[in-house]
């Protein structure tokens, strides 16, 4: 049935992180956010997890040149529009995905758009870092980042500020962007002085943003909450509207006879040389997610905060 099918290539973005056993957080977490985006998520293991919801009881890394490997075998077979990076691990693993992205043409100058979450431990307060490594985020990851998604605990670890009001997030912001990256997002979910909303700070060197959404009482905040979304969504999120900003999605390439029937998602997907994957919903087209921040009233995020980290990466909502 090759004759007549539509062949597009969906957006994709990998996730550079661990495994959580309890499907919370990690690479789970930002294949499902990614996946209601409408992208194609790809993953390069970092570390894998024994863990639930109530703690991290044991951690195995991965070899520093396997992690490494998973990039570039992606990345020169299917492609990749977006990476983000979650846990990291050790020096050694962030030094091999400096250089393989480096390699790829992934963060730095180069044409794919690189998204650091420094995660530094569990929401349960469980370690996910070696000490040593905090210093190769701040001289190796943040200066290819396009964006740092860090939160209040990990700013005091990154730059030393004990953040306790706006004053101190917005002087994190500016300690954090003089590390190198282009954009800082500083999560402000932790920050006991707000107690009815989430204010999440956006710095590019010039220009504060606030991002504001609702605070929302509950205790399902595996992940953990420091924003009006999950981090793990937060930064998956961000990941995908800097794809589209920066890759508008392409129009169908024909393959044949264009007036021939649309096919499912399935056959109509076209994700590297080979045989390709078969998307979690194979009824649905390949399309990315028109609405991916929630601006739909019906969706739980935030429309304001929406509007407002689609906007200060230059993506202007219709």
């Amino acid at each position: 049935m090759g004759e007549g099918t539509v062949g597009m290539t969906p957006p994709r973005v990998m996730t550079i992180a661990g495994t959580d056993s309890g499907g919370g957080a990690g690479v789970a977490a930002d294949l499902r956010a990614l996946a209601a985006c409408g992208v194609h998520g790809c993953v390069a293991v970092t570390a894998v997890t024994v863990q639930n919801s109530v703690g991290v009881t044991g951690v195995h890394t991965l070899p520093p040149e396997t992690v490494a490997a998973q990039i570039e075998a992606v990345a020169t077979d299917i492609g990749l529009d977006a990476v983000k990076t979650g846990m990291l691990a050790t020096t050694p693993i962030i030094w091999a995905i400096a250089e393989a992205c480096d390699g790829t043409g992934i963060g730095g100058d180069g044409p794919t758009p690189l998204i650091v979450d420094p995660v530094a431990a569990s929401m349960h307060g469980d370690p996910l870092l070696v000490d040593s490594a905090l210093g190769a985020y701040r001289t190796v990851l943040f200066p290819r980042a396009t964006v740092v998604t860090p939160n209040l605990d990990e700013v005091r670890l990154l730059v030393g500020i004990d953040v306790r009001d706006r004053a101190g997030q917005y002087e994190a912001a500016r300690m954090l962007h003089a590390l190198g990256p282009r954009h800082v997002l500083v999560k402000g979910g932790h920050l006991a002085a707000d107690t009815d909303v989430c204010v999440d700070l956006h710095y590019d060197g010039r220009t504060f943003t606030e991002l504001r959404g609702p605070r929302y009482d509950t205790g399902n905040t595996h992940g953990p909450v420091t924003t009006p979304l999950p981090k793990k969504v937060l930064a998956s999120r961000v990941t995908v509207i800097i794809l589209q900003t920066s890759h508008p999605p392409a129009s169908p390439a024909p393959t044949g006879d264009a007036a021939a029937p649309a096919q499912p998602g399935f056959l109509d997907s076209v994700l590297g040389q080979g045989n390709g994957p078969i998307p979690a919903d194979s009824t649905q087209s390949s399309q990315p997610d028109p609405d991916p921040m929630g601006q739909n009233p019906t969706d739980p995020v935030d429309s304001t905060f929406a509007v407002g980290a689609m906007k200060f990466f230059g993506h202007q909502p219709i």
